[in-house]
């Protein structure tokens, strides 16, 4: 199942995404997208008459660094032993379609197409063989980074944490299986990033395992696996794709 979240003409709602193209259509889910059974109100409208939102609004982001030995050497560095988790406010995500804005602060800011994990249910130390249990399904995201603000701060919190700097969408896959999606990402067209979760030095059930011993995780929560090799940096009136084949396309302007 695919589930979006959506404005429609009477408010916003969580919905699955049924059929194709121009012949998509949107059916209504009641309350929230959480649980085995999805209760639906009856109510649909195509998918092009509505707009899609950011899939979830988690009460917390958090983030795999260097998860590729690729990125890790461009960034010039091995990569680590263990997963290294940051964390991104939720005040930092937006939709797809909306723009990523430029922090008049810095003069550095790069995309950074990921595979992002939405936790489905209350969980604390879980097993990498149960981690798929846990989640409600996948998404496409854009770690946007300012990264003169990193090389900076010695840290990441304030690089990462800029509104509009995790983009997600366009809507949550329940039934994909990670272990082995192309991504890509693209600007103005132009391929930056050409990979595939395969790559992941901590895939996902070990990513999760790793996180939960740490915090509780809560329905809703948003997990950002890292990024590929190829990033780049993004200017006023650029467009950034990124494609989790599988899953779909991101796409958001710069602004």
């Amino acid at each position: 199942m695919r589930i979006a979240r959506i404005a429609h003409q009477e408010g916003v709602a969580f919905a699955a995404v049924e059929g194709e193209g121009a012949d998509a259509v949107v059916a209504e889910i009641a309350e929230h997208p959480f649980g085995v059974e999805k209760n639906f109100t009856g109510r649909k409208w195509k998918l092009a008459d509505t707009r899609l939102l950011a899939p979830i609004l988690p009460t917390k982001i958090i983030c795999i660094g260097k998860n590729y030995a690729d990125h890790a050497a461009e960034m010039g560095g091995q990569a680590p032993a263990d997963p290294v988790i940051f964390m991104k406010p939720n005040t930092s995500v937006i939709g797809p379609n909306l723009p990523i804005k430029l922090p008049a602060s810095s003069n550095e800011v790069h995309f950074e197409g990921e595979l992002a994990a939405i936790v489905g249910t209350p969980c604390k130390n879980v097993s990498a063989s149960k981690a798929r249990d846990a989640l409600l399904g996948f998404t496409v995201a854009n770690d946007v980074t300012a990264r003169d603000h990193q090389k900076h701060d010695g840290q990441w919190t304030r690089a990462k944490g800029h509104d509009t700097f995790c983009p997600l969408g366009p809507w949550i896959d329940t039934a994909v299986d990670p272990a082995d999606l192309p991504i890509h990402t693209e600007v103005d067209g132009e391929r930056k990033q050409d990979s595939r979760t395969s790559l992941l030095i901590h895939d996902v059930g070990k990513v999760v395992e790793w996180i939960s011993t740490v915090m509780t995780l809560l329905p809703g929560d948003v997990i950002l696996t890292g990024t590929p090799a190829g990033v780049g940096p993004i200017t006023s009136g650029q467009s950034v794709s990124v494609t989790v084949e599988g899953i779909g396309t991101l796409t958001n302007p710069v602004q």
